[in-house]
C-alpha cells in the first residue's frame, strides 16, 4: 500500500482542526438542468453516484496514524468508501432561491468531516427555481488547494456538452495516472527516503537562510514606518469583531460580476484584477463594519494566499505562500482607497518575490508558525490578528463545462473559518464570471448577507470614481421606470404640476 507524506503546511491542518474550527473547504457548484431530462434525473444521478466503486487520488485517500494525533501523519490509498456516507441527498422547498440555499450550504460547512474516513462529502440539491440543481462538495484542506482543487473540477467535467452525458462522478476522476505513480514513489516514507528528504530539507533550508533572515529583516525595518505601504504582520492589524473566537455554526453567501466590468475597471484605474477586488471587499466591509459601529480607526489587512504551484503540476495538497496587504477601510474616497491597496500589494508581491522558489516553503512556515501555535494553545481569536481576513482569488476555466448534460452556471467556493478569522472571502473566475464566496460565522457575524450586497455598492462607487460615465448608464439601466419618472418628477416640480389632472389637482386641495 503506497503512502505519502504530508508537507508542514498540510500538517498544521489536521492539527488546528476541531469541532468548532474544522479546516475544509468547499465548492458550491450551481448547474441548469437538460433541456431533455426526465423528471427523475436527480434520482437516476444519485443512484449512479452511489453504485459506482472506481475511485481515484485523491479521494480515496485518508489519513494513517501510528497512534493518535502521530506528529507524522500519511496519507493511504483506500478503496474501500463507504458511498452511503460520503454521498448525500438534499432538497429545498420549492422554488429555493439563493438565500435557502446560503442557508443549507451554511449547515452543511458547519459539520467537520470523519478524518478516520477520505475527508470528502459530496451533497446533490434539488429543488432551486430557474430549472436548477447544486452539488456541494467539501473537502480537507490538508487534501487539496484552491488550484489542485480547480484543476480537479476540470478534469471531472467536459467543455462539449454531448462527451459530458457518460462522465463518470467527480471521485473516478482525479489525479493523472502517470505523473501520479512517480510522485508517490518519490514520497514513499521508508527509512531511506526519510534519511535522504532529511538531508535535503536541512541542506535547503541552510542554503536558503541568508535570504530568509533578509526578508524578516525587511519586515522588522517596517514597523512603525508604513511609509511604502508595506503591511508588517501583527502590528499593522487592529483587533476587530472579525478577529474573535468563533463558534461551530457557519454562514454563506454569495456574489457574482462579470470579468469583462471588473477588468475594465481595473484598466481605467491602472491596477490589476486583484488590486479591483480586493478594493470592493475593501469597501465592503468598511461599511459592513460602520454600520455596526465596530469599524476600527487602523485600516483592516488581508492575507492573501498565492499560488507558487507550477503550470504542469497536477498534483493535490497546497503549494501557497502569503502575501499581506492594506484594505484601505480608514480611507473614506473609494479612489483613494484602491490607490493605498493597490501600492500595498506592488510592495508585499516585490517582497515575496525576490526569494528563490526554494524558500518561499520555509517562509510559509515560519509567517505563519504565531498563527499555528495560538490555534494550537488555544489563545486564537484572544491575541492580536496576523492579519484581519483572509481574501483569495482562485483562477478558473474559461470556457462553460458541462455535467451529465447539465451546464455549470456558477461555482462559489466555502472556505475556512477559524479563532480570530470570523470572515473568509474567495472568488473563483469561471466562464466570464467573478464568482464570490463568502463564509462567516454564525454568531459573530449575523447578516453576512449584507457584505455581499455591500460588494456591488462597493464596485459601483469605484466604476463611479474611475469609469463616470459608464457608471451612469449602469445606474440609468438599473432604476425601474416608476423610480425614473418619481426623480424627473423631484427634478421638474413645475412641468408634473402642469400635466397634472384637474380631479387630481382638487383632491388634492380639498386634503
Amino acid at each position: 500500500m503506497s503512502t505519502i507524506r504530508l508537507n508542514p503546511l498540510d500538517t498544521a491542518w489536521i492539527f488546528t482542526e476541531s469541532r468548532a474550527t474544522p479546516n475544509h473547504v468547499g465548492g458550491l457548484l450551481q448547474f441548469r438542468l437538460p433541456e431533455d431530462a426526465p423528471r427523475d434525473f436527480m434520482r437516476q444521478m444519485m443512484a449512479e453516484f452511489r453504485n459506482h466503486r472506481s475511485f481515484a487520488p485523491p479521494w480515496n485517500r485518508r489519513l494513517k496514524y501510528a497512534f493518535n494525533k502521530n506528529p507524522a501523519p500519511v496519507w493511504i490509498e483506500d478503496d474501500d468508501i463507504d458511498l452511503e456516507y460520503h454521498v448525500r441527498h438534499a432538497a429545498l422547498p420549492w422554488p429555493g432561491g439563493e438565500r435557502e440555499l446560503g442557508e443549507l450550504v451554511g449547515r452543511l460547512q458547519s459539520t467537520p468531516l470523519d478524518l478516520m474516513r477520505p475527508p470528502w462529502e459530496c451533497t446533490l440539491i434539488e429543488g432551486l427555481e430557474g430549472n436548477r440543481f447544486a452539488m456541494f462538495i467539501k473537502m480537507h484542506h490538508s487534501l487539496i488547494d484552491g488550484i489542485s482543487g480547480m484543476k480537479l473540477l476540470q478534469r471531472a467535467m467536459s467543455t462539449d456538452r454531448q462527451r459530458s452525458l457518460g462522465l463518470p462522478p467527480f471521485w473516478a476522476s482525479g489525479s493523472p495516472p502517470a505523473s501520479r505513480a512517480g510522485r508517490e514513489q518519490a514520497l514513499m516514507p521508508t527509512m531511506a527516503h526519510a534519511a535522504e528528504a532529511a538531508v535535503a530539507a536541512l541542506s535547503g533550508q541552510a542554503r536558503s537562510l541568508p535570504q530568509l533572515a533578509m526578508a524578516f529583516g525587511k519586515i522588522l525595518k517596517r514597523v512603525g514606518d508604513p511609509g511604502d505601504g508595506m503591511v508588517v504582520p501583527f502590528v499593522d492589524s487592529p483587533l476587530s469583531v472579525l478577529n474573535g473566537r468563533v463558534r461551530e455554526k457557519r454562514r454563506f453567501a454569495t456574489q457574482q460580476f462579470t470579468m469583462e466590468r471588473l477588468r475594465t475597471l481595473a484598466t481605467a484605474a491602472g491596477g490589476t484584477l486583484n488590486d479591483v477586488v480586493l478594493a470592493i471587499c475593501g469597501g465592503a466591509l468598511r461599511r459592513f463594519l460602520l454600520e455596526r459601529d465596530e469599524l476600527p480607526e487602523q485600516s483592516l489587512t488581508a492575507g492573501i494566499p498565492v499560488s507558487v504551484r507550477p503550470a504542469d503540476d497536477e498534483g493535490t495538497g497546497n503549494a501557497i505562500t502569503f502575501i499581506i496587504a492594506t484594505l484601505g477601510t480608514d480611507i473614506t474616497g473609494a479612489a483613494e482607497r484602491f490607490q493605498a491597496i493597490r501600492r500595498s500589494v506592488r510592495h508585499a508581491k516585490e517582497h515575496v518575490q525576490s526569494l528563490p522558489r526554494q524558500a518561499m516553503g520555509q517562509y510559509t512556515v515560519l509567517l505563519m508558525a504565531p498563527t499555528i501555535v495560538t490555534l494550537l494553545t488555544g489563545v486564537g481569536g484572544h491575541t492580536r490578528p496576523m492579519f484581519n481576513i483572509t481574501i483569495s482569488n482562485v483562477p478558473g476555466p474559461d470556457k462553460p463545462l458541462y455535467f451529465r448534460g447539465a451546464e455549470l452556471l456558477a461555482t462559489y467556493p466555502a472556505s475556512i473559518v477559524t479563532h480570530g478569522q470570523a470572515v473568509n472571502i474567495t472568488c473563483q473566475s469561471y466562464a466570464g464570471k467573478m464568482n464570490f464566496g463568502y463564509t462567516g460565522c454564525h454568531t459573530s457575524v449575523p447578516r453576512l448577507q449584507r457584505l455581499a450586497v455591500y460588494t456591488a455598492d462597493a464596485l459601483a462607487e469605484l466604476e463611479a470614481a474611475f469609469l463616470p460615465q459608464a457608471a451612469a448608464r449602469t445606474v440609468a439601466r438599473s432604476i425601474p421606470a416608476s423610480r425614473k419618472a418619481a426623480a424627473k418628477a423631484k427634478a421638474n416640480p413645475a412641468k408634473v404640476a402642469a400635466r397634472r389632472p384637474k380631479a387630481a389637482g382638487k383632491t388634492a386641495k380639498a386634503a
